[in-house]
């Protein structure tokens, strides 16, 4: 009698343990979902911004033009006081192109040339995502934690060296986005504030991004005050003649 009573209580156990770990998987799986579906998604996008771009403590206030051609490039037109082009850049998943008007230089790299100072951790899909104020796709993932704090979501975990955590509001947009390697001295914080409705798409119009790669840093404030989605696009550029490759 005592036997077939342990059996009894061992298998009850059992069957709530599965239970209970498949309703953690399930609710896991659900918010990851709820998140993914809560990002902006769009053709093309343009917007033009007031910014302010510090590197390496050289601070400068700009205006930047930005176009973007989803999943396949972000182009950027970056203007300095009286509307005077200073610099263009057009990125793609593989490759970056820039021109330096003050200097009469370019730059023709491929696409890992941007890990320099953006960290090993940044692809194509992270400039468009930090751009447009999307959470980080790699980091909405089924092996981030996930867990409720303050009204709203945090995911955290490790990506690829990288410890990372990810605040969202109770909309469950990116408020605040942080990686870090210490080992390589390597730090990306992004905050995002001031939600915007353009047009059916909600986007930030105000964005923090501070990035660390050893001795290089790179401090950007920017703020939207113009924005489109899916209209019509064009991406001009050309490198003139007389200009020559950076060293």
């Amino acid at each position: 009698m005592f036997s077939c009573k342990a059996k009894k209580q061992l298998v009850v156990k059992k069957a709530v343990a599965i239970d209970t770990v498949a309703k953690t998987v399930s609710i896991k799986t659900l918010k990851l979902n709820a998140i993914k579906a809560s990002q902006t998604t769009f053709n093309t996008f343009s917007g033009k911004a007031r910014a302010k771009l510090n590197i390496n403590g050289d601070s400068n206030d700009v205006t930047l033009n930005i176009r973007i051609k989803s999943d396949q490039k972000i182009w950027i037109s970056i203007t300095a006081i009286a509307g005077i082009e200073v610099a263009r850049a057009l990125i793609t998943p593989d490759s970056i192109l820039l021109i330096n008007r003050l200097q009469n230089v370019y730059v023709k790299k491929p696409f890992s040339y941007i890990n320099k100072f953006a960290g090993s951790q940044a692809t194509y899909k992270t400039l468009e995502s930090l751009i447009i104020g999307n959470a980080i796709p790699e980091l909405v993932s089924e092996n981030s934690d996930v867990r409720e704090e303050n009204g709203g979501t945090v995911l955290s975990g490790n990506f690829s060296d990288f410890v990372f955590k990810v605040i969202f509001g109770p909309d469950l947009r990116p408020n605040q986005t942080n990686l870090s390697n210490q080992g390589a001295g390597q730090t990306l914080q992004v905050a995002n504030s001031a939600f915007i409705q353009a047009g059916n798409k909600v986007i930030p119009s105000e964005i923090d991004l501070s990035s660390m790669v050893k001795d290089k840093k790179i401090l950007v404030n920017l703020h939207y005050v113009k924005d489109d989605f899916d209209q019509p696009l064009d991406f001009p550029f050309s490198i003139p003649p007389r200009y020559r490759p950076a060293e």
